[in-house]
């Protein structure tokens, strides 16, 4: 490891990029128009077979339907994840976004032509549709039509539907387009860094170099927040008119819905967290005396521990590291990441133009998913590349289910990533002897959990207030959003962080809120979760161990094939029950309390 932070040669990402020839040469492609058309000819094929004819099937051929259903969405799915990741590269590029918005227009198309399916389907009365699914005939998509059915209450007219599918592509879409483009074209400070950049700069031990970077963060969202504010409210109106057409009883029930969860399970997992916000203060007011000063900002929250020296983990050092610690789990697992290394699966550079974050797209079984990343050299990095060959490993896992099956619900997604970072860490403290440095380690361990636990649940508590003020009091200002978002963030640091009046602004750079609103609870969700089969993992007796890798890898295997409930069955997690949050959330005391002894050795 070298002693620069600097992204570029010495990191050894900047030539780490993704090749998509798997999809499509290029979107110049004439294969492209032959997938279209052939997707086209499908639609209209299904719509003129099966059209007012659903329920008049018997088992084989409705299984022969949604087979023909499933080719189309395979052959469109992959049309669409082409479209997307070559756009998540070339932001700037008017011609990825118009093709992106020209699949967007096929895939509304096709799904106008299809919609009346699901529509006849879910109308079937229960006891016809239970006869059906009795049979072995529809055995490989029996989870599909069950979940299906789940909309029932809240779907609306053939006509209706027809229309909201056709409206797709100029609705929360089009504005999530804008959204990304906006932030992919600001650049940030003097220096002109991309929102990648100056968002590693909080990461700096140099506390005027952070202070300088939260203000150049706050200064280019300050600059879009018209833009910003109205794609938020625009998005807000659109699910606001479409729940209020749908009657879904609350603007996050549609999400439960889509996760496979009733509302009792999500508000026992937010209230348990909501309810030990504590433990964040408690670590804060740490790591005040950690760093020897009297008072946290907010733009202090990320600041490294003195305890270690500040190093650039490259590329390939990186690649070793995930690599080992999932082989010493699963050599399963650590085989099929490392084929997004060897075959070109992951686009890693940092550059400009390219869409900020981390993500990993399932595309379709038939190819193959694809990792992106913005790789900066810090051991944060490290987890996220673990985290998103996690989502990977579980989607080549599940492929075998199929299209319709393979994709898992937001809850269960996380599972693999997360469960990812925790083997990455573990491994790394247990090659570490001193003190200091297994203390920097723990403690950034430590707030990697607070943000995907503590953090995303004050995410949802703002996303709670901003969709409620708009369903009753109408559209938000800046300044409301702001002080919104800064009432729930201050719930969960309570004293031991200052959050300043420019921190107001920065809930306006969160994609999640607008890509799919009420998602971040499944962050969560995924974390306590594999907090707790970690914990049953390592306590486990040795000759247990090999059998729980094997249920594990079968939970990853299955994909979205059932119920988030029952998958977890073979595990003995009832996620009913509130102790189960409770476990997960001591887990997280004992990791600070860890902390807290180390710091009483190195302090």
């Amino acid at each position: 490891m070298t002693e620069t932070r600097k992204t570029g040669p010495v990191a050894g990402a900047e030539e780490i990029t993704w090749d998509l020839s798997d999809l499509y040469d290029s979107i110049a492609s004439p294969a492209i128009e032959r997938d279209i058309e052939k997707c086209r000819a499908l639609a209209d094929k299904i719509a003129s077979r099966y059209s007012d004819r659903v329920a008049e099937l018997g088992p084989e051929e409705l299984a022969s339907a949604v087979a023909e259903i499933e080719e189309m969405y395979e052959t469109a799915g992959k049309l669409s994840a082409y479209a997307y990741l070559n756009f998540a590269t070339a932001v700037n590029s008017p011609e990825a976004g118009a093709f992106l918005q020209k699949i967007r227009e096929v895939a509304s198309e096709l799904g106008r032509k299809v919609v009346f399916f699901e529509l006849e389907w879910a109308s079937l009365p229960d006891r016809q549709a239970r006869e059906l699914l009795s049979s072995s005939a529809l055995d490989r998509y029996r989870h599909y039509l069950e979940a299906a059915r789940r909309y029932r209450p809240y779907l609306l007219s053939r006509k209706e539907e027809e229309l909201l599918a056709e409206l797709g592509p100029v609705r929360r879409s089009s504005w999530n387009g804008l959204f990304e483009k906006v932030l992919a074209h600001e650049k940030f400070g003097p220096d002109q860094k991309t929102q990648e950049e100056i968002l590693a700069e909080l990461y700096s031990p140099d506390r005027e170099r952070r202070k300088a970077a939260a203000a150049a963060m706050t200064k280019g969202l300050e600059d879009n927040i018209h833009v910003l504010t109205h794609t938020f409210n625009t998005v807000l109106a659109d699910k606001m008119i479409e729940d209020r057409l749908r009657s879904y009883p609350s603007w996050i029930s549609s999400m439960n819905l889509a996760n496979e969860l009733d509302d009792q399970t999500v508000d026992a997992l937010t209230g348990a967290v909501s309810s030990r916000f504590a433990t964040v203060a408690r670590y804060y007011e740490l790591k005040k005396r950690m760093l020897g000063v009297d008072e946290l900002l907010d733009y202090d929250r990320y600041a490294p521990l003195p305890f270690m020296p500040e190093k650039t983990v490259s590329w390939q050092q990186c690649k070793e590291i995930v690599l080992r610690a999932y082989r010493k789990f699963s050599p399963l697992m650590a085989d099929t990441a490392e084929h997004f290394f060897t075959e070109n699966w992951i686009d890693a550079a940092v550059k400009p133009g390219k869409t900020s974050g981390a993500f990993a797209h399932p595309v379709t079984p038939s190819v193959h998913p694809y990792v992106l990343v913005n790789y900066t050299g810090n051991l944060r990095d490290v987890e996220t590349v673990a985290h998103e060959l996690g989502h990977g490993v579980h989607q080549v896992l599940a492929a075998s289910r199929g299209y319709l099956n393979s994709d898992t619900p937001l809850t269960l997604a996380e599972t693999a990533s997360v469960f990812g970072e925790m083997l990455v860490f573990q491994d790394l403290m247990s090659g570490i002897d001193s003190p200091s440095a297994r203390l920097g380690l723990a403690a950034s361990k430590v707030e990697s959990v607070f943000a995907t636990v503590f953090r995303q649940i004050a995410m949802n508590r703002f996303e709670h207030a901003i969709h409620t003020w708009r369903r009753e009091k109408g559209e938000l200002s800046s300044e409301q959003f702001g002080e919104l978002w800064l009432d729930t963030q201050r719930a969960m640091f309570g004293n031991s962080v200052t959050l300043t009046s420019d921190y107001g602004v920065w809930w306006s750079y969160i994609s999640h809120f607008i890509h799919a609103p009420g998602y971040v609870y499944a962050y969560a969700f995924g974390e306590l979760l594999v907090l707790s089969l970690y914990n049953m993992y390592t306590t486990a007796p040795e000759e247990r161990k090999e059998e729980f890798v094997r249920r594990y890898i079968d939970l990853l295997s299955a994909g979205g094939s059932d119920t988030p409930y029952r998958l977890l069955e073979p595990f003995g997690i009832d996620l009913h029950d509130a102790s189960f949050w409770r476990q997960g959330l001591d887990m997280i005391d004992r990791m600070v309390d860890q902390v807290e002894e180390l710091a009483v050795t190195v302090l």
